[in-house]
């Protein structure tokens, strides 16, 4: 009888483990593709900052020259 307990007990964690990682595993994917897609959307912006932040610096340069 107690044998039969501690198969069940193992085959739970077992299961619960299982199903804690297969959730893990899902949610890092989503992370994954939400931060490809953040990646996506912000890297116009930043091209624009660096050329704002380049045309400044010639302007900087050109004023002191």
């Amino acid at each position: 009888m107690l044998l039969t307990v501690w198969i069940v007990v193992a085959v739970l964690a077992v299961l619960v483990l299982g199903v804690l990682g297969y959730g893990l595993l899902g949610a890092a994917g989503r992370l994954n593709r939400e931060l490809r897609a953040l990646e996506r959307d912000v890297r116009p912006v930043l091209a624009e900052a660096q050329a704002t932040a380049e045309r400044a610096a010639v302007q900087r340069s050109a004023t002191t020259d």
